[in-house]
Order: C-alpha cells, then sequence, then structure tokens
C-alpha cells in the first residue's frame, strides 16, 4: 500500500509526530524481526560505561522531547 504523505506542506512538528506514530506501530508489532546491527551494542556498552564513570549523564525521553520541540519552535 502506498501512503503519500505532503512532506513539504508538513510542519517539523507533523514530521516528528509521524515518524513517532510509525515507531510506536512497530514496537507494537508481535512479529517484528528487526534485528539491530551489532556496532549498536558496542555505541551502547560505550555509553553506559561513560555514565558509570560519570562522564556522561541523561534526561528522560518527555523532557528530550519537550527540549527538542522548543528548539525548533
Amino acid at each position: 500500500m502506498a501512503i503519500i504523505l505532503p512532506l513539504e506542506k508538513m510542519s517539523i512538528e507533523e514530521k516528528i509526530g509521524t515518524m513517532e506514530s510509525i515507531w510506536n506501530d512497530l514496537c507494537r508489532m508481535d512479529d517484528c524481526s528487526i534485528l539491530s546491527p551489532s556496532w549498536h551494542k558496542e555505541i551502547l556498552d560505550e555509553r553506559e560505561e561513560n555514565i558509570k564513570q560519570g562522564k556522561d549523564h541523561f534526561i528522560d525521553w518527555s523532557t528530550a522531547k519537550e527540549k527538542i520541540r522548543k528548539n525548533i519552535s
């Protein structure tokens, strides 16, 4: 099925909302067989180690989205 979105007419907020909807739908799929490449684990391990050593910190996803929205509007 082809779905055509008017990307050139959509605002950034609409585009991000569309991507979130697609991602949420993918996450709900029972038969999702999308595997992450091995280098993803390497990066995650490195980031986890940086957090343990106090080199990095993180914020929750809701806060991050709000900061992004403020920066783009």
